[in-house]
């Protein structure tokens, strides 16, 4: 048996066409099973569904042969025991440092001011002001990121962005682009060995279908 983890949403969604284009569909949709592990037209590939943040360590830790998660995800994991063979080119948005529409970001930094930033991708956001020589205090949330500027608690966020629409409807604005970010797929290295040949399979199933993608 072979376990594929996915979390809920985006990458889920985004996932399906690409197991369909390498002949594969999950028995049940998960927005309406209560299920977490699910069958597909494959008796030996399972799905489990779990956080997108979780995704990782079960790989890691082998509760899932392999599973797909996005690159800001694997960054804050730090990617330990993982095989990486896939840019599935899905999910895509980028990590961005956002402020408020009336904070001068630019002369804030020139100045040599200390900022707070408000985010949950605290190694991404240390290490990028750190190649800045910008001072941070780093305060770490999970929940909506745009609402720290505006009340205070923090001068600058770092996040997600895909279209720009929820920054602009809360009066904050895009200031530096981070980096790109897509979703991975991501295989237990142990499991690559002692099922070397379904996953070696699977694998090329799906590179396939992400370059007819691309193409």
């Amino acid at each position: 048996m072979i376990t594929l983890a996915l979390s809920k949403g985006r990458i889920f969604d985004e996932t399906l066409p690409l197991l369909a284009a390498a002949g594969i569909t999950i028995d049940e949709d998960p927005e309406k099973s209560r299920k977490l592990i699910l069958g597909t037209s494959r008796p030996e590939l399972r799905v489990v569904l779990v956080r997108a943040s979780d995704v990782p360590t079960y790989v890691q830790y082998g509760g899932a042969d392999l599973g797909v998660a996005g690159k800001d995800v694997l960054i804050e994991h730090g990617g330990e025991g993982l095989f990486q063979p896939l840019d599935l080119r899905i999910a895509k948005c980028r990590m961005s440092v956002a402020v408020r529409d009336d904070f001068d970001y630019a002369a804030a930094v020139r100045q040599g001011s200390r900022l707070r930033v408000a985010t949950k991708y605290t190694l991404t956001a240390r290490q990028h002001f750190a190649d800045k020589g910008v001072h941070v205090d780093l305060i770490k949330l999970y929940g909506s990121m745009e609402l720290a500027p505006l009340t205070g608690l923090a001068d600058a966020i770092v996040d997600l962005v895909s279209t720009g629409s929820t920054l602009k409807a809360n009066h904050l604005v895009e200031v530096e682009r981070i980096m790109d970010i897509s979703s991975r797929l991501v295989v237990n290295q142990a499991a690559l060995k002692l099922k070397r040949e379904p996953i070696r399979r699977l694998i090329d199933a799906l590179g396939a279908a992400v370059s007819k993608e691309v193409a």
